[in-house]
């Protein structure tokens, strides 16, 4: 973490011919601050009253709501936020999966070992290809050296990192001097996620966990405004949204006709994939499918090409040989009913309760404007061209549902 720290030196070197030359230095290029708070529902804002989220909304943009990518899991969702990729296309195809050609299996953020498990040009590397120092502060997988390079300023996760510490962090990179400052900032909460899963959406605890990280936005905005010299385009989003699952509904997977000897189960909660081993045939494949099919008694889909199809989810050896799905209040689970004490979920097929927030503002912003429904890996294209800064590759997102609220 060397960099941080000559950063926080600079920072207190700082003078006050520098807010001059921040401003100057503001009119030739833009800056973007993008903060993701975890399983923020669409409409927690009216929901559990996020005012500070809410008057962003009314200065600037707002989404009906943002569709997340399938499945709507935390990892594959930031990684499409980031890339403007499908999750096949990026890589993570959930937050736990595995590979059938490398034979391994992918845990949530483990690109920092091994980044060979994401492709794409994430945004903080797109900045710095162009010149524009990025910095990220707990964004999923940031921290990986994708296309052999981090960002300018970064920092490794840790669940014990104070939230208030985070929002400083950023006002300090703001306030650098124009040369070391870095102009896209990425920021992550997962309080809301959190109290999500284990009370419900509609729970008070979870009330309470949307007006923490709504104080924190309200304040990092206040202070954008109070203590800068030019203007920052801020915008909030969430990876996907959440509903209420009921323990009596979890289904023990245990008890499906599954031979491990044959298969690998990997179990996400709302999905129950199966990849077959190296010694197992199409045969014992298309056997499993079958006996899967035949005890489902309404309690599951077994998900088809066609299915998939229609979710970007397909050509890919990460995608597993048999998926089973659920919908909510239903889970997979091997705990007993006792031990089921999750109140919330999300990773289920789009649903409007997956839907996701998205609200922005800025000199690169109309004011007032909704948007309908629109995909996150449109986000990408969007914050690459407020920053000025061409796409090296071709990505699955397009601007077009982002540019009626856009000022240029």
């Amino acid at each position: 973490m060397k960099k941080l720290l000559l950063a926080m030196m600079a920072v207190a070197a700082m003078s006050v011919s520098t807010g001059v030359a921040q401003a100057k230095d503001s009119k030739q290029q833009p800056t973007v601050v993008m903060i993701s708070i975890d399983g923020f529902r669409w409409d927690y804002i009216e929901k559990h009253h996020a005012n500070n989220l809410a008057a962003i909304a009314k200065h600037g943009v707002r989404a009906e709501q943002m569709r997340p990518q399938y499945p709507t899991k935390t990892f594959p969702n930031h990684i499409s936020l980031a890339t403007g990729l499908y999750p096949t296309h990026h890589g993570i195809v959930d937050n736990d999966f595995c590979d059938k050609e490398r034979q391994q299996c992918y845990k949530m953020g483990m690109g920092l070992k091994d980044s060979t498990w994401l492709n794409g040009t994430p945004l903080w590397n797109l900045a710095e290809m162009n010149g524009v120092k990025a910095a990220t502060y707990f964004w999923p997988e940031s921290d990986a050296r994708i296309n052999g390079m981090t960002p300018s300023y970064y920092y490794h996760y840790s669940k014990q990192a104070d939230y208030h510490a985070r929002i400083e962090q950023i006002l300090n990179w703001l306030k650098m001097p124009a040369k070391a400052r870095p102009h896209f900032i990425m920021g992550y909460f997962s309080a809301v996620d959190t109290a999500g899963h284990i009370y419900g959406p509609d729970a008070p605890e979870t009330y309470q966990a949307v007006q923490q990280v709504d104080a924190l936005i309200g304040e990092l905005r206040e202070r954008m405004q109070k203590e800068l010299k030019y203007p920052v385009n801020l915008i909030v989003v969430a990876d996907h949204g959440m509903a209420t699952i009921n323990a009596e509904d979890g289904i023990d997977f245990r008890k499906l006709p599954i031979d491990e000897q044959k298969f690998d189960v990997v179990n996400v909660q709302t999905r129950l994939m199966m990849y077959a081993k190296p010694t197992t045939s199409a045969a014992d494949i298309d056997k499993l499918r079958q006996q899967l099919s035949d005890a489902a008694n309404g309690r599951y889909r077994l998900l088809d090409q066609a299915y998939l199809a229609a979710r970007h989810y397909v050509d890919s050896p990460r995608i597993a040989d048999v998926i089973l799905e659920v919908d909510a209040p239903a889970f997979f689970t091997k705990k007993t009913l006792a031990e089921r004490d999750n109140h919330g979920a999300h990773g289920f097929s789009y649903t409007k309760e997956m839907g996701a927030l998205f609200v922005a503002e800025g000199p690169a912003f109309k004011r007032g404007v909704t948007l309908p429904p629109f995909d996150n890996v449109d986000v990408y294209p969007a914050v690459a061209h407020i920053l000025g800064l061409p796409l090296h590759t071709p990505v699955d997102g397009t601007i077009n549902s982002l540019l009626p609220a856009l000022s240029k």
